[in-house]
């Protein structure tokens, strides 16, 4: 049985809260300067995700943190100048592309992988990487094709061997366009200083484990581990070295690891009022949010539409440093729909208003129409509310 460090401090909940916030960076004033590059630095991975509603998850996350950024804006900060590279983390995510050397665990685990998914078929993988150095960078289609028939699963032996490159580290996605991962070769995409594998696995992990612990200010074991998608044995053999302290927080009942240099100093400063993606990291971990803000969040978008309790893409609203509400958006020309508003109570009837508005006004919307409440009582202060913002 392993022996757990005695804690250094005790927070209560509202202060892990308020760490939380900070270290997302939706508690203070945010590095407008920095910009999309320093929310992603910051953060040490942003989400991808099909599904746009509003936006795709990845322009979400820096409008969250960072207000109304141009689209154009955020695509061309995580993708021109070799700022970052898409890869395997929390799931699919883009990251910092200084971080490439501490993924070298996941490629070298990838690479003694014994079985996969998908045959990869004689001949294909070398055709890939040829076709790259000569033609590149080019998409899955460009390399000849996706997929074998229409099944999303069938995949073209082009794109099991350039899926599997790119597992391998020899190939990177540098970019998506119409939603289709680009691909180039690694020694084309990544800086010569950076295109290595040199670290061994636990110097990768102790990197991956601070940067979780800095990302999310304080968080169990199991959250820690869940932000790069370790497993609890790989946190447990080096967060004694990651230079994470222990502490224990009120109501947890669980172990706690924070940042040190996110209890130096008091959080405080300006709270966000935003719509937040679902992939957002803020709340991505289901057990994580109801912990820290008692609040039950699950995506239902695979969910059959009999059964979904809070819509297809509910957004969590964060005002005041709490999540009050949720909306599921759609868009009809230039009108914002709320298919369905859930709220906390009239309180957060002011701060739902204002991120719709502001969210309208960020995707070029003139108008919000509300189309169901879960509490009918509450329609009439919000209409009220949304008329008032919307002059």
């Amino acid at each position: 049985m392993t022996t757990l460090p005695r804690p250094l401090a005790t927070l209560t909940a509202d202060d892990a809260r308020r760490i939380v916030l900070r270290a997302q960076g939706l508690l203070g004033a945010p590095d407008r300067r920095a910009g999309v590059r320093g929310v992603l630095r910051h953060l040490g991975a942003v989400q991808l995700d099909t599904i746009s509603v509003l936006a795709r998850s990845h322009e979400l996350v820096p409008y969250a943190r960072l207000g109304a950024v141009g689209r154009k804006a955020v695509e061309s900060a995580y993708w021109t100048g070799a700022h970052a590279f898409e890869y395997w983390s929390h799931a699919a995510c883009i990251l910092p592309v200084e971080e490439w050397p501490h993924f070298a665990f996941r490629r070298r685990a990838y690479r003694d992988r014994p079985h996969w998914n998908h045959e990869l078929p004689d001949g294909a993988y070398d055709q890939v990487i040829k076709q790259l150095r000569t033609e590149g960078p080019l998409t899955a289609t460009e390399l000849g094709g996706a997929k074998r028939t229409s099944d999303w699963w069938d995949w073209s032996g082009a794109k099991v061997a350039v899926e599997r490159a790119l597992m391998y580290g020899e190939v990177v996605c540098v970019e998506r366009r119409g939603w289709k991962r680009v691909y180039d070769l690694a020694e084309r995409a990544i800086p010569d200083a950076l295109l290595h594998d040199e670290l061994d696995d636990a110097e990768c992990l102790r990197r991956l484990v601070r940067l979780a612990g800095q990302a999310l200010g304080v968080g169990t074991r199991a959250d820690i581990a869940d932000y790069h998608r370790l497993k609890g044995e790989q946190v447990d053999a080096v967060i004694a070295d990651s230079g994470l302290v222990p502490v224990e927080v009120e109501g947890w009942g669980r172990p706690a690891w924070a940042d040190p240099a996110a209890l130096a100093t008091p959080p405080r400063g300006r709270h966000r009022t935003t719509l937040l993606s679902p992939f957002d990291s803020l709340v991505w971990e289901r057990a994580r949010t109801e912990r820290i803000f008692g609040f039950a969040h699950r995506l239902e978008a695979y969910v059959p539409k009999p059964k979904r309790v809070y819509g297809y893409f509910a957004m969590p609203v964060l005002a005041g440093g709490r999540l009050v509400g949720r909306v599921d958006p759609a868009r009809e020309g230039r009108t914002l729909v709320a298919r369905q508003v859930t709220l906390d109570g009239v309180k957060a009837v002011p701060a739902v208003a204002q991120a719709l508005v502001e969210a309208a006004s960020w995707v070029d919307c003139t108008d919000v129409r509300v189309e169901r409440v879960d509490a009918p009582e509450l329609r009439e202060p919000l209409t009220r509310e949304l008329a008032g913002l919307l002059g």
